[in-house]
């Protein structure tokens, strides 16, 4: 039999039409070829769960989401996926959406249920769970920080608003005039510094000299601490110690009266003897003042001594 030209031409559109759709069918994630196993699950909120997610177990990719569409009129969410593997699970196991990484994405897995006693089948519709995982424990860390740093930075603005109610027109000018005297001050303290340097400059001969005569000085010092250090302070203590002895000796002598100083200090004869020849001596000098003739004669040709007659004031 003879293939004409419209056969062949029919077969080819036949052909890339079914490519087509296969290949349609592919990027979708359905494989025409396979013999998946379809399941269903119901959702409020997918959080971010897209075509073409994976489907886990255990962590082990299974299977992908085939399809996500609007239940009824309240926007409930079916959730329509497929699994490749013959792992069995029972028909109470759980298709649970979690978070893939921090950074976004979602992923479906399922919790198979312990000791089941049914399984399910293709086209069983599973419970449906949400977990938040390491992102919703990183959002309950990050709530208390949030709020705390939301105090800093309501106590930070309160600071702001402080600073600028300071930085008012008077207080600005006030501070400008504080800044221009303060630049004063430290051109007057650069004019000292450079007069301070310029009279170090002029007097580095005498501060040299100085500085040598006060090494000099440390040098005798150090000779003097060295001599010093040679003597015998034991020797120069006994010393002290035996004339202390000697001292306290003699003080007890005086005041036992033993002794010439012991009785002119003690003997108080001694004492009346001296006020009694000091105040004869006194009268003494008082009549030769008063009476000079009585103890001075002169005369040429000689004169016969008169008779001394005692005074009526003499002491007897």
């Amino acid at each position: 039999m003879k293939i004409t030209k419209e056969i062949k031409a029919a077969l080819i559109i036949l052909s890339a039409i079914a490519l087509l759709i296969f290949g349609y069918n592919f990027l979708k994630g359905n494989n025409l070829l396979s013999h998946d196993k379809e399941y269903f699950a119901f959702y409020d909120n997918v959080g971010g769960l897209d075509h073409a997610s994976k489907v886990t177990i255990n962590g082990l990719q299974v299977g992908k989401v085939k399809d996500i569409t609007f239940a009824d009129v309240s926007g409930k969410l079916k959730v329509a996926f497929t699994i490749e593997s013959d792992f069995k699970f029972g028909t109470n196991s759980k298709a649970q959406i979690y978070s893939a990484s921090l950074i976004g994405g979602k992923n479906l897995a399922i919790i198979p249920e312990q000791n089941p006693t049914t399984f399910a089948e293709s086209g069983t519709t599973l419970p449906s769970s949400i977990d938040e995982g390491m992102v919703g424990e990183l959002t309950s860390k990050i709530d208390p920080i949030s709020e705390k740093l939301n105090r800093v930075l309501s106590k930070v603005d309160t600071t702001l608003t402080g600073i600028n109610s300071l930085l008012n027109k008077e207080n600005t000018t006030v501070i400008a005039k504080t800044l221009k005297d303060l630049s004063s001050t430290i051109n007057s303290f650069k004019s000292t510094s450079s007069k301070v340097h310029g009279l170090l400059a002029e007097n580095e001969s005498n501060l040299n000299t100085a500085l040598t005569n006060f090494k000099n000085a440390s040098g005798n010092v150090d000779k003097l601490s060295e001599e010093l250090s040679t003597i015998d302070i034991r020797e120069i203590a006994e010393r002290l110690d035996k004339i202390t002895k000697d001292v306290a000796s003699m003080t007890a002598k005086v005041d036992n009266g033993t002794g010439t100083v012991g009785k002119f200090i003690n003997d108080p004869s001694v004492y009346k003897n001296i006020d009694r020849a000091t105040k004869q001596l006194d009268q003494l000098l008082q009549d030769m003042k008063l009476h000079p003739k009585r103890y001075v004669h002169f005369s040429i040709f000689g004169k016969k001594n008169k008779e001394y007659v005692k005074p009526k004031d003499s002491l007897q």
